[in-house]
């Protein structure tokens, strides 16, 4: 008799204990308020000091997810020499050599010239003005504009000269100074984890689809491979088509003889990477900057470069990305605007190959998912 009551209360607790009913969890509630509100705040306060710590290490965190995702773009180029028919740990050296190279030769070659050209473009920039106000077209938008043009150079040089400006922008010398030290240290440590990265991929990735239970993880190895193959080859992709954009805009510039080519066609590597737009802005940006010289270099510039938009989009990007997903042009501005709303530049970089790797989630998942239910 005492067994079968004991079964029955058994039962009873087991049936109790499913959501939506009363059980164990709701008398405890019920029985002991002032425990359960302590047990509540402990993990209130646990889960927001968890929360705290990450954004203080917001800068750790974003110079790992950047070295991952550089990492993921080296990797098409590991792949592209095992193919030419070296072995995975002579292909992922030889990667590693041209990255360092590629590295060093900017430090040591590029960026001294850029810095000594981008200080001379802006202390030139009062005698460039000076010689367009001497030209017929200059002086007739400014007569029919009733001096618009001369009003607004008068505000930026204004503004740009204001020690106070400067510091405002800044935070205060003190802070520029530990932002530039910040962002050299950044730089060096992503890429120091860069190479670590790049020798250990393979490895690194073992290791953690381990974790993963033995009954998934062959579909869920599927799919990460596939997303981080997309994810390389878009940012590989992106940065071949910037390159010659790059050199394209060098070879332009230099033609028309505009001043300080090589700061203007470096400017418009890193604006190029901003999806669907960088090239349009670096189109906006080249044309106003050759008028400097002549409207003429300017309409030749313009020209150039809507031609060269012509190629890029059904010539180049094909070619450079026909192996990466394909996003539609509406989620991929969205995506750009939300990532560079939360994390700059990188963030619009970044948010594209995530797109895509969740519209392949979606189409390859969720959607046969809902046609079966």
């Amino acid at each position: 008799m005492k067994r079968i009551e004991r079964r029955a209360r058994e039962a009873e607790l087991a049936t109790t204990d499913r959501p939506g009913r009363p059980g164990r969890a709701a008398d405890f509630m019920a029985n002991r308020p002032f425990q359960w509100a302590f047990v509540a705040t402990l993990g209130v306060v646990v889960a927001l000091g968890l929360t705290a710590a990450f954004v203080s290490m917001g800068s750790v965190v974003f110079s790992v997810l950047a070295a991952a995702f550089i990492t993921l773009g080296l990797d098409p180029l590991v792949r592209w020499f095992e193919r030419r028919g070296l072995k995975r740990g002579v292909a992922i050296v030889t990667v590693i050599i041209l990255f360092i190279l590629v590295i060093a030769g900017m430090l040591w070659l590029v960026l001294p010239l850029l810095i000594t050209q981008a200080t001379t473009f802006i202390n030139s920039l009062p005698s460039l003005y000076a010689g367009m106000q001497q030209q017929q077209w200059y002086q007739d938008v400014q007569a029919g504009t009733g001096g618009v043009i001369g009003t607004i150079y008068a505000w930026i040089t204004d503004t740009i000269s204001d020690p106070n400006f400067w510091a405002a922008i800044g935070g205060g010398a003190l802070n520029v100074g530990l932002a530039i030290i910040g962002g050299i240290s950044s730089a060096f440590f992503i890429f120091i984890l860069t190479i670590y990265f790049t020798a250990t991929l393979d490895v690194s990735k073992a290791a953690i689809y381990t974790l993963i239970s033995a009954s998934h993880r062959e579909r869920v190895v599927g799919y990460a491979e596939r997303i981080m193959q997309n994810v390389g080859r878009y940012l590989s992709g992106m940065v071949v088509l910037a390159f010659f954009n790059a050199v394209y805009s060098l070879i332009l510039l230099t033609l028309v003889q505009v001043p300080f080519a090589l700061v203007i066609a470096v400017a418009a590597f890193f604006i190029t990477l901003i999806p669907l737009i960088g090239t349009v802005l670096t189109t906006i940006v080249m044309t106003v900057l050759t008028l400097f010289v002549s409207p003429l270099s300017a309409l030749i510039v313009l020209v150039a470069m809507l031609v060269y938009m012509q190629v890029e989009a059904y010539v180049l990007t094909p070619k450079v990305m026909s192996k990466a997903v394909q996003v539609p042009g509406s989620i991929v501005l969205i995506a750009a605007l939300a990532g560079g709303t939360l994390a700059g530049l990188p963030g619009a970089l970044v948010a594209i190959p995530v797109a895509a790797g969740i519209l392949l989630i979606i189409k390859e998942v969720v959607v046969p998912k809902k046609a079966v239910s």
